[in-house]
């Protein structure tokens, strides 16, 4: 792979996660700080991201694996999407952003299955080189999260103006990026492939139907940390938490680096676990932490997000493309995150919006929150995923190059 086309796929990830964290960390704190909805209202909300995961990814990966190349449906995508978020932020009734924002989550979440599947088909070793590029994802989540943090625009509209200018950038980026046509076009075309069903092939191993049940069940306890830790920790007198959240990312990008390193020393299943206790002790920390004497908590908490995230969900994207056949591999990345993005975290969406309520409580016109009591809910859940995943995932399996992916890599 050229220092030209790892350049270009680095600036791609920097890019499209810069459009999603100016937006999605601070909904939460918009949603029921300044637009005053309910957590079940926001809660419903922050769904709108899993039903797009449900409805979208088959359909997109279907296209670029079959109709069009990579690179256009990316910049397609974005562009429409940069109107509706523009739409967005000018909403301010639960009927209008929850519609317009659920058709923004339509264009935008493909892009994710979308980005992976182009790096990995340009890429000669992904064990090694995937991370290197990824990592850049989250240095874009970071930039924007400052600059979020820094203008003082969490809760305000401001957020999606910018994302939404942020997309025009990508859309027309996009267009640059290494040529990467459908993989399947010759290949006959019927129902079950238009569904994407030919990745349930990938169920046969037992090992990796264990992993998509984890993943699907760990997704909903994500949710809880990603609907609402800002909105809980502007409730409780942390300043700047956006910015400070950006910690969490800073934390990624270190931990990204360590990958390759530690792909080649220790078993898949001893990461995934090693991930989701992670998980566990994270909400728990947040759990007992507060804005005074034991922030460090919080700070820790945040600081384990490189952890969390790298050791399951990205491994599990990677393990994902090593299995799945090469005609499929843009399908199977749209498969996972139908049932993890998706399925996970629709009801993760769910349950995060109806346990705020739950633990809500209204006294002559004052709401207080038991928030102790929703983390370590959250807590409780990672820790049985992580047994679940402990006694029923057999393998030994380690993160190797593909054969396939050295071959299609083009500049």
């Amino acid at each position: 792979m050229s220092l030209n086309v790892s350049a270009r796929l680095s600036l791609m990830m920097f890019l499209n996660y810069v459009i999603w964290g100016a937006w999605y960390v601070t909904l939460g704190t918009y949603l029921t700080g300044t637009l005053h909805f309910s957590g079940t209202e926001a809660g419903a909300v922050f769904g709108t991201t899993a039903l797009s995961c449900m409805i979208s990814p088959f359909f997109v990966g279907l296209v670029a694996d079959r109709f069009f190349s990579s690179e256009r449906v990316l910049a397609t995508l974005h562009l429409i999407g940069a109107v509706l978020l523009w739409l967005v932020a000018q909403a301010t009734t639960f009927g209008s952003v929850y519609l317009l924002l659920l058709a923004y989550c339509l264009c935008y979440f493909p892009t994710i299955a979308l980005t992976n599947s182009l790096t990995l088909r340009n890429i000669t070793d992904p064990g090694s080189q995937f991370p290197l590029i990824r990592v850049f994802a989250t240095i874009g989540w970071i930039v924007i999260g400052l600059v979020v943090g820094y203008m003082r625009i969490e809760a305000s509209a401001t957020p999606f103006l910018l994302a939404a200018g942020c997309s025009v950038v990508m859309a027309l980026f996009s267009l640059t990026l290494p040529h990467t046509p459908p993989e399947a076009k010759a290949q006959a075309l019927n129902w079950r492939k238009v569904a994407g069903l030919d990745a349930l092939v990938m169920l046969k191993d037992r090992s990796y139907l264990v992993f998509v049940v984890a993943s699907v069940l760990a997704c909903i306890p994500l949710t809880f940390y990603f609907s609402f830790t800002n909105a809980y920790l502007n409730e409780v007198g942390v300043t700047n938490a956006a910015g400070k959240m950006t910690l969490g990312q800073a934390s990624e990008v270190g931990m990204m680096l360590l990958m390759p390193f530690i792909y080649r020393r220790f078993s898949l299943k001893s990461i995934l676990l090693v991930g989701l206790l992670a998980w566990s002790v994270r909400y728990a920390m947040l759990a007992f932490g507060n804005a005074r004497e034991l922030s460090f908590l919080f700070y820790a908490a945040i600081l384990l997000h490189g952890i969390c995230y790298d050791f399951f969900f990205m491994t599990g994207q990677l393990y994902t493309d090593q299995e799945a056949p090469p005609h499929l591999r843009g399908t199977a990345q749209g498969f996972i995150q139908f049932l993890t993005y998706g399925v996970g975290m629709f009801i993760g969406s769910l349950l995060s919006g109806g346990a705020v309520d739950f633990f809500t409580k209204s006294d002559g016109g004052t709401v207080s929150r038991n928030w102790s009591g929703f983390w370590l809910s959250s807590s409780l859940g990672a820790l049985a995923i992580f047994v679940l995943v402990a006694a029923l995932f057999r393998t030994g399996r380690t993160m190797k190059p593909q054969p396939e992916a050295m071959a299609a890599a083009t500049d």
